[in-house]
């Protein structure tokens, strides 16, 4: 088939085979995509060769990169969980004084038992306001930790505060000078005017007297320091206890002495054993009481009830 191509200018005209063209045009459609695939075959072979051993060798070392930092993860988290655990164990033992703290307390303030159990978790409760619009974000492990060790650490400040206050209340109720200095025994003689057992003549007489069996014992009627403890006219065998405040008690007569000046003796401790040494006509001990210089009538002392 032939196709004539008419110029409009010069009337000239062109005549073209169509098998030749047609040839031609398969041919050249045929190189090229002989080439278009060639060039792509060759891209990929030589992508293929050059890039897939790098690229495994790669992920080889992120592999084991990622290894070594979950490993390091892993050893972080034993190492915090084992501190977690000390942590715990510290404040555990810290609960414990707390709580042996609280029974001492208990003892010596003469408190319920269980006031100061911290064991369980205090009660709390009451109408609350919302405050904000954010949500709440609970606090980490860690976190929690160091507030409830400052917590602990508030408590044991004040009741370690609380403790030397109660100590103190307990040494002044302790200085409190109140009982009979006999466990046993019975007032056989007033203080005041009396006729004198020996003379027989009227005489002021400046304590109370208790009569028991000899070799009794002899008690301190309020905690103190002894300052004399010995031989005196008229006592005998004599204790006396300074308990601070200007107020001292003497007990005089004894058989035997069980405390030495300077010791300290707590209320009811044994200070002696009950005789008739010194101006006595038999086993008693004589009791005074002394506000700061004057002596003064045992026997308020003797009947008011101790703190």
């Amino acid at each position: 088939m032939n196709f004539i191509i008419v110029s409009n200018k010069s009337g000239r005209h062109h005549s073209f085979n169509a098998n030749l063209i047609v040839i031609s045009g398969l041919i050249l459609a045929v190189l090229a995509f002989a080439v278009f695939i060639g060039f792509f075959t060759y891209r990929y072979l030589n992508f293929d060769s050059s890039i897939s051993p790098e690229l495994v060798v790669k992920w080889k070392h992120e592999m084991e990169v990622q290894r070594r930092y979950v490993e390091r993860l892993k050893q972080d988290a034993q190492l915090k969980h084992q501190a977690s655990a000390l942590r715990i164990a510290q404040l555990q033992a810290r609960i414990v004084r707390l709580d042996a703290l609280g029974e001492r307390l208990t003892k010596i303030g003469r408190l319920n038992e269980g006031e100061f159990d911290f064991s369980g978790a205090p009660a709390m409760g009451g109408p609350e306001k919302i405050i904000g619009a954010a949500a709440y974000k609970p606090p980490s492990y860690m976190e929690l930790l160091d507030q409830l060790a400052r917590d602990i650490e508030d408590r044991e400040q004040q009741l370690g505060v609380l403790q030397i206050l109660m100590a103190k209340q307990k040494m002044d109720r302790d200085k409190f000078i109140a009982g009979r200095p006999v466990k046993k025994g019975w007032m056989s003689s007033r203080y005041g005017s009396r006729v004198d057992p020996i003379t027989g003549k009227r005489a002021w007489h400046e304590g109370v007297d208790f009569a028991g069996k000899e070799g009794a014992d002899v008690i301190a009627v309020a905690a103190g320091v002894v300052v004399f403890a010995g031989e005196r006219s008229g006592y005998g065998r004599m204790i006396e206890i300074n308990h601070g405040g200007g107020y001292a008690t003497r007990y005089g007569h004894h058989k035997e002495l069980a405390v030495n000046a300077g010791d300290i003796v707590r209320r009811g401790q044994v200070i002696g054993l009950m005789g008739s040494s010194g101006r006595s006509t038999g086993p008693h001990v004589h009791f005074e009481v002394y506000k700061g210089s004057k002596v003064v009538d045992p026997s308020k002392y003797i009947y008011r009830a101790t703190r």
